[in-house]
C-alpha cells in the first residue's frame, strides 16, 4: 500500500542508452544528451539534460534545457542546440546531486533561457 500523502514526481528521467552528440549551430561540439525528462502521464519529453565537460566520466556537469531548444539533425544523427555555449554554461546545472525537477525548477530553467513556461500539470 502506498502512502497517499506523499506526492510523486511529475517527470521521470530517462537516461540515453548511448550518448547522442550535441553541437552548436556553428558546428562546435557542445556535449552530449545525458537524459531526457519525460512527463509521466503524457510520455512527452519536456527537457533534455546535457552533459558537458569531464574526463573519463569524472567532473561532468549536467545542464537541463527546454527540449524546444534542440533540433535533431537526422543526417548526422545528433542534436543541434540553438543557444550559445556560454549561455548554456551559465545556466542551471548540477555536478553531483540532481535537483527535484518540479514546476518551480522547470520555471527557473525556462526563465533563464527565455523559453515558454512548461505547465507540468497538464502534460
Amino acid at each position: 500500500m502506498s502512502d497517499q500523502t506523499t506526492p510523486t514526481q511529475i517527470l521521470v528521467q530517462a537516461n540515453a542508452a548511448h550518448s547522442v552528440k550535441v553541437e552548436s549551430r556553428d558546428g562546435d561540439t557542445v556535449g552530449s544528451v545525458y537524459s531526457f525528462m519525460v512527463h509521466k502521464a503524457s510520455g512527452r519529453v519536456t527537457h533534455a539534460v546535457l552533459s558537458l565537460g569531464g574526463f573519463l566520466g569524472m567532473g561532468k556537469s549536467f545542464y537541463p534545457i527546454p527540449f524546444s531548444l534542440l533540433q535533431f539533425d537526422p543526417v548526422r544523427d545528433q542534436y543541434v542546440v540553438t543557444i550559445d555555449r556560454r549561455l548554456l554554461e551559465g545556466g542551471p546545472s548540477w555536478a553531483n546531486n540532481a535537483p527535484v525537477f518540479d514546476q518551480a525548477y522547470a520555471d527557473r530553467v525556462a526563465s533563464y533561457y527565455g523559453a515558454g513556461r512548461e505547465d507540468l500539470t497538464t502534460g
